[in-house]
């Protein structure tokens, strides 16, 4: 029997809040790119992404919790991350197996604390070498009329309030454009022209409110994280710089979540599947 209280109290949750903005910004974006095109390779990395998260949940989480099954709502966050940056043209296969890579390493790559990187970012970044993805930000809004752009800041603002992460995303979107702004006047200006427009503008913005907020991965205290905010956009910035890599603001997120590892004071070993013996707590899995 369904439980409609835990369903309405899950909505309620920022992560049951992002999961209807994602769907909604998802419903606006999709027509424009082909329902054809992107429709199956949504489908297709929630479905199997979520089933293998459920399994791992399932083996890890009962032998500590003791219950049985638990939903995957953060696996399904990560499918539609995934989905929404890569280009609508990739192949559904290709969409599903970066979903599922996102999902297996955010249970392997793990410090005491949760996460070391963001699982969407580093997978995205992966299937660029593995399987060489293009990247669109489809998800963003980039080919409706520039008044999406209030869509989208309205959507990303009520997230990064929800999870107390607004300093850090106007930390990085000060240091981002401030870093490409004097790029323009020192060098040749054409070389940074695009960041200012469209699709890059909505890109940057998208990452900055649904990427760069990611809690498991992202600073809680003010001060640290005006100082990853900052330290995410320079990162990304010298990689467009020095690589031109399309992978630029992903790669920079993933610096930032090597500051906020280090900021934890935690070790950075691997595979904390189960916690300790008599620590008494199940390991945080998000």
């Amino acid at each position: 029997m369904v439980n409609t209280g835990a369903i309405r109290r899950f909505f309620r949750t920022p992560k049951g809040l992002l999961t209807i903005v994602l769907v909604v910004l998802i419903a606006l974006s999709a027509p424009g790119e082909g329902l054809e095109l992107v429709g199956p390779g949504v489908f297709a990395s929630i479905l199997l992404a979520g089933l293998i998260d459920a399994l791992i949940l399932r083996f890890i989480r009962h032998r500590v919790t003791g219950h049985p099954w638990e939903f995957p709502s953060g696996a399904v966050l990560t499918a539609m991350l995934v989905c929404m940056v890569l280009s609508a043209r990739e192949p559904w296969y290709v969409m599903a197996s970066t979903s599922v890579l996102a999902c297996l390493t955010k249970s392997l790559l793990r410090t005491r604390a949760g996460n070391l990187f963001n699982p969407a970012a580093l997978a995205i970044v992966a299937s660029f070498y593995l399987f060489g993805t293009a990247q669109s930000w489809w998800g963003a809004l980039p080919n409706l009329p520039p008044a999406s752009l209030t869509v989208l800041m309205i959507t990303g603002l009520f997230i990064a309030d929800r999870v107390n992460r607004v300093p850090l995303v106007l930390a990085y979107l000060g240091a981002y454009f401030l870093l490409f702004t004097a790029a323009a006047y020192v060098g040749d200006p054409r070389v940074v022209a695009g960041i200012f427009r469209s699709p890059d503008v909505h890109a940057a913005l998208f990452f900055a409110f649904f990427f760069l907020t990611d809690p498991p991965t992202s600073p809680v205290a003010y001060r640290p994280q005006l100082i990853c905010g900052v330290i995410v956009a320079v990162a990304g910035f010298l990689i467009f710089e020095w690589l031109g890599a399309v992978h630029f603001l992903l790669s920079g997120a993933l610096v930032g979540n090597v500051f906020e590892a280090w900021n934890r004071g935690r070790p950075l070993t691997f595979r904390h599947f189960v916690p300790r013996h008599g620590a008494g707590s199940a390991p945080a899995f998000r």
